[in-house]
């Protein structure tokens, strides 16, 4: 299953260091299987994630923060 992230929106959040930062929201998008290959056509999966511009992820917490998802894998 082919899958991809589409950007929805991109907005300025100021981070406990004091620094704005850029964060962005991308819903999970996946081809739709039912078509031809030589046809692009991609479907909403109804999931979303946000993520800073380097990439990093980060989740909202039920207050509307922000809170930096720290990665378990090693260096």
């Amino acid at each position: 299953m082919d899958k991809k992230l589409h950007l929805l929106d991109s907005f300025a959040a100021r981070g406990p260091d004091g620094q704005v930062h850029k964060v962005c929201c991308y819903e999970h998008m996946v081809r739709d299987a039912s078509l031809p290959p030589d046809m692009d056509r991609w479907e909403s999966t109804g999931l979303a994630e946000y993520r800073l511009a380097d990439g990093s992820r980060v989740e909202m917490l039920s207050d509307g923060s922000f809170r930096k998802i720290e990665s378990r894998v090693p260096a």
